[in-house]
């Protein structure tokens, strides 16, 4: 039985030598980098499938949107969700008649379907309080928001554009709707959805980096 006991613990062991001998191989083979990998294939999306993008998935990629880092941890930022359609449909429908007859108009979707964020189901407003460091804050935690989408399975867009009709008599409404409290402008929105495209990538220029020795 003494015997028996000691074979069995010897057999445990060599066992365990093997599986750290396994790891340490692993470990030296070359591993793919799921960041990297998501960071190189998101892609700016402006064709969207009508499909709502479940609330779920939109609070994982909030919560890394809000997890950003931002001057002093001051967190000077606010984030809005729009995914009723209604309210899409009814702010294109007052944009249309301000840009009509102007380049602008161009960007809409042709027709009355779609709306001015790039047809997207759902768009995000990120508004901040003025300062030193906000906008950087507010770019940050977007770029947060387009990657964990893309790990997601959510195609997105980061626009600018259509947030000069906010500052609109037309627009005031829907600014107003968004609730944004006292000092707190709207900055950018990102459309998000799924995707209807597969976009290439667009090259890069490499020689705006330099090491500075």
């Amino acid at each position: 039985m003494k015997k028996l006991l000691m074979i069995t613990a010897f057999t445990a062991f060599a066992a365990a030598g093997c599986d750290a001998q396994q790891s340490a191989g692993d470990d030296a083979a070359p591993q793919q980098n799921q960041v990297i990998e998501t960071i190189m294939a998101r892609r700016s999306i402006r064709a969207y499938k009508p499909d709502p993008v479940p609330h779920e998935i939109l609070d994982q990629i909030l919560e890394c949107g809000i997890n950003a880092p931002n001057g002093m941890n001051a967190q000077q930022w606010e984030v809005r969700v729009v995914d009723s359609k209604e309210w899409l449909d009814n702010a294109t429908a007052a944009y249309r008649q301000i840009v009509a007859g102007t380049p602008a108009e161009k960007m809409l979707p042709s027709g009355d379907g779609g709306n001015m964020f790039r047809n997207a189901p759902t768009v995000v407003f990120i508004a901040h309080k003025p300062g030193l460091c906000t906008q950087v804050d507010c770019g940050l935690m977007a770029g947060n928001m387009v990657l964990s989408a893309h790990s997601l399975g959510i195609g997105s867009v980061c626009m600018m554009g259509p947030l000069g009709f906010f500052s609109t008599p037309a627009g005031k409404p829907f600014l107003e709707s968004l609730q944004l409290s006292e000092g707190y402008e709207l900055l950018l929105c990102i459309g998000m959805g799924y995707a209807d495209e597969q976009p290439a990538a667009k090259p890069r220029n490499r020689d705006v980096i330099k090491y500075i020795k």
